[in-house]
């Protein structure tokens, strides 16, 4: 595993990783350890201990010992070596130093003039990115410099991908954004790289698979989009969806959406096969150094008995896993964890059935949480507590289908209800799941619990809520996996998430969340994609409230063209605990969207409550996606 720290929830997430793993500090990782090689013995002083992360990400650096300035930590051990005391390094035989710190400049003169003149003295301000790439050229750990994340890309067998976002960094003042962007194939070789320009305003910001495949002149590819955004502010992590799209015979469509950004030991919510299916999980390498064989395997949940994969993987290469190849016999809903080592973020999917394929993700598998005492015992103000909304869609034309998914190391049980609701907020009953064991696979089927009848042109919502009638232990940290699928089964979809305390004015542990700000989290910002001249696009927004709250929303879905530009406006009155499926093309009909553009799209706002929301496609083919949405 790499030795490697990346988030936690307090601190959020570290920059100094993001900074060592930035393709461009991977490739002068590659000179500077071939300068060294050639300067050894190799000392690494670590002032700050971050010794372990550089040299488990660059096991190239040719270090032979390592020193320390605190006097707590001599003795040590970080990433194989004993700490020594600073005091010993002129008499150590190094004839170099490698200092492991950026914006070193005054430690680096320290260094100077208290060794001797033979042994030269370097830092990691060799790695730095160029001036031009960086949003605050000052302070180089700047969070800002480092808005950055891969997406899966691929244009192959009739498949293309379109990575959509906005230039939401402009509602935070930020005045000049431009993209550089890295394509790597399959094998983790460079295909492209470029530069492009953000609109000036909150404008859409398209990458197609099929325009970068003709404007670089490249033939088929998988692999993955490197994408670093500068001059941004207000938020460091690239948010999008990405659409996957079949053209003549193939006829798949999906969708799903940013990367996590930040490696895990683990994850969890990958399904098994049904017996018609292939189950690919695609590993994408996000180092500049290969996965040794034996770094990944893959486990029944719950079974402790994980199965590795016995080769290696390229610097920034791709390799689909099928399941079945490391699994045999599996099945759905059986459920299925991923340990990483730490060498990828957050995982894609693909279940391959009837001729055709839809992408998804895996979610991080929390290794520092703990059964929380305090859940159970949330009082009254909090209501319902902690709740995973998921939308119903109608039952005339769609099944939906619910697979708790444990996603702590730590989770044993987990005590679940299911609450359904129609769309104008009236409850259509509870239903009990039990205390589910771990290695549990208890797949539900909504319609098994619906009323007959009941949710069949507009759909409605459900909503997965602790319930500890039966004992049980909760962290907070609730995910499902949610999949849908057409009446005559020729298509389906599938994502997942985890759940939130909605709409309470008192808080507990961070939550309600906001979408920026402290919480309470009682607002909302999300984003809404356009669809196109064969697909048309919708949100299913989700109105839930841990406890009472107003009555309805006074929500505003607002049209932007592909600058930015506001082009109408249309009000939306939803429930409290109802949902609503919104149409941009029925709501603001053809002429305004045609007006909006491809990288158009709709913001839903709304100040006086939060919602939560999946959107996709939808042709009049019976083709869908459908995920998750982003907020900013």
């Amino acid at each position: 595993m790499l030795d490697i720290q990346t988030f936690d929830a307090v601190r959020g997430g570290n920059v100094l990783y993001k900074a060592l793993a930035h393709p461009l500090a991977a490739e002068r990782v590659a000179v500077l350890a071939e300068r060294l090689r050639d300067r050894g013995p190799v000392a690494l002083f670590d002032p700050e201990g971050v010794a372990a992360a550089l040299l488990t990400l660059y096991p190239s650096l040719p270090v032979t010992s390592l020193f320390v300035q605190d006097v707590r930590h001599v003795g040590a051990i970080r990433a194989g070596l004993v700490a020594e005391p600073l005091l010993d390094l002129a008499a150590s035989g190094a004839r170099t130093v490698l200092l492991a710190g950026f914006d070193a400049r005054r430690p680096l003169a320290l260094l100077r003039d208290l060794l001797p003149e033979t042994i030269e003295v370097l830092s990691l301000d060799e790695l730095r990115l160029p001036e031009e790439r960086l949003t605050n050229p000052k302070r180089y750990l700047d969070p800002l410099n480092f808005a950055m994340n891969f997406a899966f890309f691929r244009d192959a067998a009739g498949l293309s991908t379109r990575v959509v976002t906005a230039n939401y960094w402009a509602g935070y003042g930020a005045k000049s954004v431009r993209f550089c962007l890295r394509l790597f194939g399959a094998a983790g070789e460079v295909l492209a790289n470029w530069e492009q320009a953000a609109p000036a305003g909150a404008g859409g910001i398209v990458f197609d698979s099929r325009e970068i495949r003709a404007r670089f002149g490249l033939g088929e590819f998988t692999g993955q989009l490197f994408i670093h955004a500068i001059g941004v502010a207000g938020h460091d992590i690239v948010k999008y969806a990405v659409d996957t799209i079949g053209e003549g015979a193939e006829q798949s469509l999906s969708c799903t959406h940013d990367a996590n950004a930040w490696p895990s030991d683990r994850y969890a919510g990958l399904p098994a096969p049904r017996p018609d299916e292939r189950v690919l999980l695609w590993v994408q390498n996000s180092h500049g150094s290969p996965i040794p064989a034996g770094s990944l395997a893959l486990d029944r949940m719950g079974r402790e008995a994980p199965v590795m994969l016995d080769e290696p993987i390229g610097s920034f290469a791709s390799r689909a896993i099928d399941v079945a190849e490391l699994l045999p016999g599996l099945r759905w809903p059986e459920q299925v964890e991923f340990r990483s080592g730490r060498h990828v973020v957050r995982p894609r999917y693909e279940v391959i059935r009837g001729g055709r394929t839809r992408i998804a993700h895996v979610n991080v598998e929390r290794a520092d949480l703990q059964p929380d005492p305090g859940i159970p015992a949330l009082s009254n103000a909090l209501g319902r507590g902690f709740l995973l909304p998921l939308p119903i869609l109608p039952r005339n034309d769609y099944r939906s289908i619910v697979l708790p998914t444990p996603m702590a190391e730590t989770e044993s049980d987990l005590p679940l209800r299911i609450d359904l609701f129609d769309s104008e907020g009236r409850s259509l009953g509870q239903h009990f799941l039990g205390c589910l064991p771990r290695d549990h696979a208890t797949a539900v089927d909504l319609e098994e619990m619906l009323p007959s009848g009941a949710l069949a042109d507009l759909g409605g919502h459900a909503e997965l809520v602790y319930d500890f009638r039966d004992g049980g232990s909760a962290n907070g940290w609730l995910h499902a996996l949610m999949r849908y699928e057409t009446r005559d089964g020729s298509h389906a979809a599938e994502t997942s998430f985890g759940a939130h305390i909605f709409n309470t004015l008192m808080t507990y542990k961070g939550e309600p969340q906001s979408y920026s700000g402290p919480p309470p989290g009682l607002s909302t910002r999300l984003f809404l994609k356009l669809g196109d001249e064969q697909r048309a696009s919708f949100a299913h927004l989700i109105y839930s409230a841990s406890a009472p709250w107003k009555p309805r929303s006074q929500t505003a879905l607002i049209l932007h063209d592909g600058e930015g530009e506001v082009l109408a406006e249309e009000a939306l009155s939803i429930a409290c605990s109802g949902s609503a499926l919104v149409r941009p093309d029925r709501v603001f009909g053809p002429d305004l969207l045609n007006k909006a553009g491809s990288r158009g799209y709709v913001l839903i706002r709304d100040t006086t409550c939060r919602l939560f929301g999946y959107h996709g496609l939808i042709d009049p083919r019976g083709r869908f996606s459908l995920d998750h949405m982003f907020g900013f």
